[in-house]
């Protein structure tokens, strides 16, 4: 374990809470599920859950829902959406998948679709992940071995998208996506699963596994706070954004016909 300095507050401020660095961000546990939640309800989705139940939020338009129930076997992240002509697709993610990997997805959600066309395969092989085709399956691999996502077809022609990741001794999660799941979406998900920078855990909360590397440092609240309080201001500010988009579209109703040779009106 290493010590590191954490740059962002100035000169006499006392630091209050130690957490640590997690590389690799797939390996480092589930984190805080208000990363997600908290992005969200300030991009307008609406909270369903029941008192001491689990979280559930649905989409503005109705057409998804983030649930994630800890309470049940084995419990984690489903995402259930319904597109028009391929009908519904869902997607199910286990109680370790780190927030910050499931925030690829949601966060997606909220977002308009880019007009490139979506390569889930892209951001991993950006990141020197090993990819093979085998057996009808295409599968990428992180360099360490320890992450993974594969797009499977079984022999009675069913397929989904199979990810996740586990150290040497098992520890880990595994995700699944129906193949219908929007493509732009398993891309923000393999963008983030691929993704090389560490994520924050607070002490009491990192994984005992000897495949990660931490590095402690130390935060105030106030500064943890900050951060937070970032992503979800940049949620609102974009669906501020979009909302005012769309209250200025010119119109498209024809202007009334004015006669050649009409009398015209100066004002």
């Amino acid at each position: 374990m290493k010590q590191r300095q954490w740059q962002g507050w100035g000169p006499g401020e006392q630091a209050e809470q130690q957490h640590y660095l997690v590389q690799p961000r797939a390996l480092a546990g589930g984190g805080d599920i208000r990363h997600v939640s908290e992005f969200l309800r300030a991009s307008g989705w609406r909270d369903k859950s029941k008192t001491c139940g689990p979280l559930l939020m649905e989409s503005p338009d109705r057409t998804v829902r983030v649930a994630y129930d800890p309470y049940i076997l084995p419990g984690g992240w489903t995402i259930h959406g319904r597109t028009g002509a391929k009908g519904e697709w869902s997607a199910h993610l286990g109680l370790q998948t780190p927030v910050e990997i499931v925030a690829g997805l949601t966060d997606a959600l909220t977002r308009p679709r880019s007009a490139h066309a979506p390569s889930v395969w892209e951001p991993l092989q950006e990141q020197n992940w090993h990819t093979r085709f085998a057996d009808q399956n295409y599968t990428a691999t992180s360099p360490d071995g320890a992450a993974w996502m594969q797009y499977r077809q079984d022999a009675d022609g069913s397929a989904m998208w199979w990810t996740g990741a586990k150290d040497e001794e098992g520890n880990g999660w595994t995700a699944h996506f129906t193949p219908n799941t929007p493509m732009h979406l398993v891309q923000a998900f393999s963008t983030e699963l691929a993704g090389p920078d560490p994520v924050m855990r607070p002490r009491g909360r990192v994984p005992h596994s000897a495949q990660i590397r931490t590095w402690s440092v130390s935060v105030k609240p106030s500064q943890l706070s900050a951060w937070q309080q970032a992503r979800i201001t940049a949620a609102r500010a974009a669906t501020w954004a979009r909302s005012s988009t769309r209250g200025t579209r010119p119109r498209t109703t024809a202007r009334p016909h004015t006669p050649t040779g009409g009398a015209r009106t100066r004002r």
